[in-house]
């Protein structure tokens, strides 16, 4: 007789993610697509054509070609002087 009481204050009008969850299934669903679109979008920007590693990948080749150009100018400075003394000979 007791359990039977029980059974009866037990309301079974919840669904599933109402009495686990404590949300509607409709409410679930929307925050689920919300998740779901947000961590599509998290992964793009971390991992797509513009993302945050091709940025850090672009800043490092451009410190190696400004110093790239560092070197080439002191190269080129270096051979013209060459040039230059060269230049001078022959015309002597």
């Amino acid at each position: 007789m007791q359990r039977e009481e029980l059974y009866e204050d037990i309301d079974n009008t919840l669904s599933i993610t109402e009495k686990h969850l404590g949300l509607s299934l409709s409410k679930f669903l929307v925050l689920l697509v919300i998740v779901l679109i947000s961590g599509v979008y998290i992964g793009v920007l971390l991992f797509g054509e513009n993302s945050l590693e091709v940025l850090l990948g672009l800043d490092d080749y451009q410190v190696y070609l400004q110093d790239e150009i560092v070197r080439l100018k002191s190269e080129n400075a270096e051979l013209q002087k060459e040039y230059f003394e060269l230049q001078e000979i022959s015309a002597q």
